[in-house]
């Protein structure tokens, strides 16, 4: 099993990176696990009076829905190669995260053990509404009211403030109940892999020795931004996939699985990573309605989005990204993986002079 202690961000960084980014089984039923997984709903239920189908989807774990005397239920499954336990933490960070305000999923059952199946396995109430990425491909998303949504319920999660920084502690959630970082300071966990980060994408020949060495430089020279007393919760994978809802309301805040304690602009910054300055602007005049912006706000959000760039870039990279088409979930409609490639490079350049000063949040 492995602990996150060196993990900055487990697409990436886990040991066998873009296993389930490459490998499609998130979408491929497997009869093995089906049989396991009708065992742990037999017992969940009470009786066999259920019905389980994939519900297929693209990201990082099995998924399926199961009915039972009327009602439907969500089910993430986690089997990668690691037996990552990190959904004993996701499924208590949803229930806090609701208490808070924010729409999330009710969980109904977690068990990241292993000790009866071979996965970790949560059941969640189902939640009948499409990602608004799906909306927003279809230009159907009213985005100024979605943005506005989005930056007040930001806003309203980061009223936690969890022990230390980075990933949580699964055991000790379990022993104490406490979401509790790895770290014990946030410039660990920011720099944690910086330097493979870096090197794996001059490698891949997507950034130049030059273009490194500046943005090494460059994050450098404002460290200091990095000096945090306390963090907050942060969803670390925020993006309108990771949403559902209609064209005018948000709810739910889905996938809480690369959930960590940090600052405050990286879940704003990660919403930089795709989107509009106008779109930006909307969700921080949201999340303005609750909350005061943090102290040097627009460098802190640069250098995030820099760092959050960074990491894109290698997820891209190695699972190959860039040579998809936009059937896939990160690419537009009418555009193609050389278009993400060259939006990625632009989006990096941009948040370097960002931190130089020379970009406002409007040239987004």
């Amino acid at each position: 099993m492995v602990n996150r202690q060196q993990i900055y961000y487990w697409k990436c960084d886990r040991p066998f990176a873009f296993y389930s980014l490459i490998t499609p089984h998130a979408s491929v039923p497997d009869q093995d696990v089906e049989d396991a997984l009708r065992t742990v709903l037999q017992i969940h239920f009470g009786d066999t009076s259920f019905t389980l189908q994939p519900a297929g989807g693209q990201g990082n774990h099995l998924t399926y829905l199961a009915t039972h005397r009327g009602e439907t239920y969500f089910l993430r499954l986690e089997n990668g190669p690691e037996k990552d336990d990190y959904m004993d933490v996701e499924a208590a960070v949803l229930d806090r995260v609701r208490q808070t305000g924010v729409p999330t999923p009710a969980v109904f059952a977690v068990d990241a053990s292993r000790s009866k199946v071979p996965f970790a396995y949560q059941i969640l109430a189902f939640i009948d509404a499409p990602d608004l990425n799906a909306l927003h491909k279809k230009g159907a998303l009213n985005e100024g009211r979605i943005a506005h949504e989005i930056g007040v319920n930001l806003a309203r999660w980061q009223q936690i403030s969890p022990e230390n920084f980075g990933p949580f502690d699964p055991e000790l959630l379990r022993k104490t109940g406490r979401l509790t970082g790895l770290h014990e300071s946030y410039r660990a966990y920011f720099r944690l892999n910086w330097e493979q980060h870096l090197d794996f994408l001059t490698n891949a020949q997507f950034l130049t020795n030059e273009e490194s060495l500046d943005v090494q430089d460059l994050v450098d020279e404002n460290d200091a931004l990095l000096a945090l007393k306390t963090g907050c919760l942060v969803h670390k994978d925020l993006a309108l996939w990771n949403m559902l809802g209609t064209p005018d309301e948000l709810k739910a805040v889905i996938d809480w699985d690369d959930t960590i304690s940090g600052d405050p602009t990286d879940d704003l910054a990660l919403l930089a990573c795709f989107h509009s300055g106008d779109f930006i602007k909307a969700v921080l005049t949201g999340y303005q309605t609750i909350r005061e912006l943090p102290e040097q706000f627009l460098p802190r959000f640069w250098l995030h989005l820099l760092r959050n760039m960074i990491v894109k870039a290698v997820i891209r990279v190695g699972a190959g990204y860039f040579d998809r088409q936009d059937d896939f979930f990160l690419i537009g409609a009418g555009s193609s993986g050389q278009s993400l490639k060259s939006f990625t490079k632009a989006r990096i350049r941009t948040a370097m002079l960002g931190l130089q000063g020379h970009k406002t949040i409007a040239d987004l």
